[in-house]
């Protein structure tokens, strides 16, 4: 890109162009402020890697889920694999949904991965505070993630950067959109509002260009897309 008063060639970051590319993508559909972020949720590493060849151009951040068997049924790809990936993801910011027992256990094997943010399920925690504190010491971004069918309630630590809301059923199942999710977004951006925290409201599972629209009515700040990544960024 040329400046244009001094003719020189200005350089911009690849996270900055791609950022800006999401923008006007989203504003393709209507969409000011969503942003939407692939998701990669694989029992099979050789399938986790494909995937990731095929996003990782068309977006900054990444979302990998994490499956221990214990929340939901099966087991995703061992996270420390992404070390070991022939794909070069160092431009690409990572983003851990950590659906596992304990998400507090699973931080140091996201730090080893060089996440950039880590998601995990209130279901599966006993301490909220600890949790987002243990994420924040680490200097990652901290978000807890409900269920399509866990109620929403108002113990959300100040330090939280994201609260994650599942449109279905979380797994590997195929689940519908379930428009239950609407009401529990507003009911979070009441809470937003009243305790004064700054967190970002995302949305996860069964979103497609059908029912979008919904959630950039609803307030959402993110969605996060597996199976129609592509044609939501169309």
């Amino acid at each position: 890109m040329k400046n244009g008063k001094t003719g020189k060639v200005k350089y911009v970051p690849i996270e900055v162009v791609r950022e800006k590319a999401g923008i006007l993508l989203a504003e393709k559909y209507g969409l000011k402020k969503i942003q939407i972020i692939p998701t990669i949720l694989e029992k099979s590493f050789e399938k986790a890697e494909e995937r990731l060849e095929t996003v990782k151009d068309l977006t900054s951040w990444i979302q990998i889920d994490v499956i221990d068997g214990k929340f939901v049924y099966g087991k995703s790809f061992e996270l420390e694999l992404v070390k070991r990936m022939d794909v070069d993801i160092k431009e690409n910011l990572l983003d851990i949904h950590l659906l596992v027992n304990q998400p507090a256990r699973w931080i140091n094997k996201c730090k080893f991965v060089n996440a950039s943010r880590i998601i995990g399920q209130v279901e599966m925690m006993s301490d909220r505070e600890e949790f987002v504190k243990m994420v924040k010491d680490g200097e990652m971004e901290a978000g807890l993630a409900y269920d399509i069918d866990t109620k929403i309630d108002r113990d959300i630590p100040t330090e939280t950067d994201v609260v994650l809301l599942m449109g279905r059923k979380a797994g590997f199942g195929e689940y519908e959109f379930n428009e239950k999710v609407l009401g529990k977004i507003k009911l979070l951006k009441q809470i937003r509002d009243d305790e004064k925290i700054r967190f970002k409201i995302a949305v996860d599972g069964g979103v497609n260009t059908d029912n979008i629209k919904l959630l950039e009515e609803a307030g959402v700040d993110i969605v996060y897309s597996g199976k129609y990544f592509e044609e939501l960024i169309k």
